[in-house]
């Protein structure tokens, strides 16, 4: 009966609206038989099948022509002057570049007719025409309107989200981009910050399985790309919203004895506002968000059992109250129709504070041997500065992009510590200063062709992170002492990469390239108990290439191989230990290397009237995988969790993305992923706090996914959302994560003549997300449940005038 519910609720379908917009530019030249060009003759496009009418424009003095907003389908070029002959064109428009160059077009009196061309383009749907990237609106995920990012993209197709990081296909290795860029916020190379975006200073989200050498090389699972609010209408514009809500309304699960009480009734308040004022040259925009939370952040229960017979009971329990204010303003100017200057800064202050209680019983629950209660008083900065310009040559889509950046990110985290003993309280803290300095500089160029369009640039990157432990034992702190003092993180590495792109009527190719030098080096205090300073280097070509063949209009099959590189974050390679829970310590690892991946896929796109599915295959071959192992040191039960490289592993997988509009009120979404993740045997030592070596054999497991998203419109401009999700037992560094599965649902209703919109919304309706682990280290086994608070009401109002 059990099983039978949940399939039933898995029979909801919930429809994620996809982003629409892309269409082709095609331009050309007019000349006579002198080369001379030739202004005011006349350009039409008409439908190849009845000659209706489509678009048509004239040649300028200079003789080009422009020819915009082109639709993909089969037409007729038809190109008049009077005094000459008429010059008719077979053109068939695809799905690829929005920018094409038809080059040049003599006149004269000798009747003699041009090869057909192939000219793309084409509308971008919820998966790109490209089958490279899929595309999501955010305004119509009423489900997790209101709340962080992090939330808004579970109920992605693809999409997959396991403590605390994006997965995708069952790899947390992805890169997160701001706007096409990394940005402090979410990490340079890696994910963070993501629960605490808003959701609604977010336009779309991109999903990129294959980033072309255009991209950074990082992130071996791909790309999600954050695409930020900006409104370019004429005049003065913009949008208010507020957002309230409520989380923990009940208990789950009732503490373990002598603890503070866990969060309840927590408050999410969450006031937004985007202004916009474009006027001729000049056009200003102002995105400004805060987000106020209170949460059951963790709340977990744990049973660790030590081959000596020694067993341990606890509960790690962690509210959490987040303020994170984020402003982002800029100008554009746009002195002629051929340059576009933008200054843009982007401001953010997050603030986190932590109050945790983690009791530790005996087998039986009679005897707590300790409890230990912390505050975590945590800010972090960031401030970034664009400057950007664009050159628009007079060729349409021929064009120059130069950017430079600047990043300052300052993380300033306090921890005070109670060690309640049976005997004695100690009172322990520790402050960590970090920052962070990023200088990027980038040159991009595009240059459409007849068939295609050739992109080229170069990327400079500079990163410095000094960091600064200060350590604070009081009376015998379990604290080590000695694991203090400072280390500096440098990081420079140059870019260059190509990137060529051909269609014709059946075939698509686009071949990249990209090479890098990446330099690291990790200064730490000489003084330091175990580590040294330690660095990595190298030099690397990345290629990317992507074939396609269209069966017809409504079928393309497409073959993807990419190499992407993980460089270890700054975070992952820091030597101070983290006691984020006292007898399970974080430590990072300065010999930490890069890990290196090729991939290769296989997908195919069949379209109809108001539908499509796409389905893959693909492949993962990972070189020294990077992956956190847990340890414990002879005659003690404390445990150290710290990143090592692995060895070889592979994900080897399918998926399934299924969107059908069934009625004018009806569409839904459904998706589906199983994979095979494996590990090869390794042998790894971890040196902290003293050198203990771990082997562990060979582990695979086949887990799957998958997901039902569905839209009802309801009379009175009223829309229901309902999504579900399961995600079947899966692999994580020396153990499993047990099924979860949850319902989310949400209601909009346009209100004041379609400018207002009032929404509703409930996340995990059922209650039932609450993972399940199992770790097997060296010596002792670790099973826990995590009841922290999944389920969330939110009720909204959004206005645009």
């Amino acid at each position: 009966m059990h099983r039978f519910f949940f399939l039933l609720i898995l029979t909801i379908p919930i429809f994620v609206k996809a982003q629409t917009s892309l269409s082709v530019t095609v331009s050309g030249l007019i000349k006579d038989t002198k080369k001379m060009p030739l202004p005011y003759a006349n350009v039409l496009l008409k439908q190849a099948k009845d000659s209706a009418f489509v678009t048509g424009t004239v040649s300028g003095s200079d003789g080009r022509f422009t020819l915009a907003n082109v639709k993909s389908g089969n037409y007729r070029l038809e190109i008049s002057m009077l005094g000459f002959v008429t010059k008719k064109q077979a053109v068939t428009v695809g799905t690829l570049s929005a920018f094409l160059d038809l080059g040049n077009y003599e006149l004269d009196e000798d009747a003699r007719m041009l090869n057909e061309i192939k000219i793309t383009g084409g509308p971008v749907e919820g998966i790109s025409s490209k089958m490279d990237k899929k595309t999501y609106n955010l305004a119509g995920n009423l489900s997790q309107a209101g709340g962080s990012v992090l939330q808004a993209v579970q109920n992605l197709p693809g999409v997959t989200v396991q403590d605390g990081k994006v997965q995708l296909r069952g790899n947390d290795k992805v890169a997160v981009l701001i706007d096409g860029k990394q940005n402090a916020i979410t990490g340079f190379g890696s994910q963070t910050g993501l629960d605490n975006i808003p959701a609604s200073a977010i336009e779309s989200i991109e999903i990129i399985n294959n980033p072309s050498a255009r991209y950074d090389a990082n992130g071996n699972a791909g790309i999600i790309n954050i695409i930020y609010k900006k409104n370019k209408q004429q005049g003065f514009n913009g949008k208010i919203g507020l957002t309230t809500g409520l989380g923990a309304l009940w208990i789950r699960k009732e503490n373990l004895p002598t603890i503070r009480p866990q969060y309840q009734a927590t408050p999410k308040l969450n006031p937004s506002l985007s202004l916009n004022y474009r006027k001729d040259k000049l056009n200003t925009f102002m995105q400004a968000d805060w987000l106020y939370t209170q949460t059951l952040n963790r709340n977990d229960f744990a049973q660790r059992i030590y081959d000596d017979g020694t067993v341990i009971n606890q509960q790690v329990k962690r509210n959490r109250t987040t303020t994170f204010s984020t402003l982002k303003t800029g100008v554009d100017w746009n002195p002629n129709n051929q340059n576009t200057f933008t200054a843009a800064v982007y401001l953010n202050r997050e603030k986190i504070l932590d109050k945790g209680d983690i009791p530790y019983f005996n087998k039986d629950f009679s005897v707590r041997s300790r409890l230990w209660q912390f505050l975590e008083d945590e800010v972090k900065y960031t401030a970034t500065g664009s400057l950007l310009y664009q050159h628009k040559f007079k060729q349409p889509g021929h064009l120059l992009n130069a950017g430079f950046n600047y990043t300052f990110h300052r993380e300033d985290e306090k921890y005070f510590f109670t060690n309640i003993m049976p005997d004695f309280t100690g009172e322990d803290a520790f402050k960590l200063l970090s920052d962070e300095h990023v200088a990027d500089l980038n040159l991009d160029y595009t240059k459409p062709l007849k068939h295609g369009r050739l992109d080229g640039g170069l990327k400079f990157r500079r990163r410095t992170i000094p960091t600064n432990m200060q350590f604070f034992p009081g009376l015998n702190s379990p604290i080590d002492v000695n694991a203090g003092g400072w280390a500096d993180y440098k990081e420079t590495i140059p870019a260059v990469y190509g990137n060529y792109v051909f269609e014709s009527r059946h075939f698509e190719v686009e071949a990249g390239l990209r090479f890098e030098y990446v330099k690291v080096n990790y200064d730490v205090n000489p003084n330091h108990n175990t580590y040294t300073s330690d660095g990595y280097d190298y030099n690397r070509f990345f290629p990317s290439l992507r074939l396609a063949y269209k069966v017809n209009d409504k079928n393309k099959i497409s073959l993807f191989y990419n190499e992407r590189v993980d460089r270890p974050n700054e975070v992952d390679i820091r030597i101070f230990p983290k006691y984020d829970e006292p007898e399970v310590i974080k430590v990072g690892n300065p010999t930490l290397r890069p890990q290196f991946t090729k991939n290769i896929e296989l997908g195919h796109k069949l379209t109809w009237g108001k539908g499509s599915i796409y389905s893959a295959i693909y492949h993962k071959m990972v070189d020294a995988t990077i992956t956190r192992i847990a340890t414990v040191v002879p005659g003690n039960t404390l445990i150290y969790n710290i990143f090592q490289n692995a060895g070889k592993s592979r994900n080897t997988g399918g998926e399934l993305s299924l969107q059908q509009e069934m009625a004018a009120w009806f569409s839904f979404n459904a998706s589906a992923a199983l994979y095979r993740n494996t590990i090869n045997a390794f042998t790894i030592t971890n040196k902290y706090p003293v050198p203990t070596q771990y082997t562990m054999g060979k582990e695979s497991v086949t887990s799957w996914n998958t997901k039902f998203n569905g839209m009802f419109k309801l009379p009175g401009k009223t829309e229901l959302q309902l999504s579900a999700v399961y995600l079947a037992p899966d692999i994580i560094p020396q153990g499993r994560i047990g099924s979860r599965f949850s319902a989310d649902m949400g209601l909009k209703k346009q209100i004041q003549k379609g400018k207002a919109e009032l929404f509703l919304n409930g996340t995990d309706l059922f209650n039932t997300l609450r993972p399940r682990k199992e770790i097997n280290g060296n010596g002792f086994k670790l099973v826990s449940t995590d009841y922290f608070e999944t389920q969330v009401f939110r009720l909204g109002y959004n206005y645009k005038f």
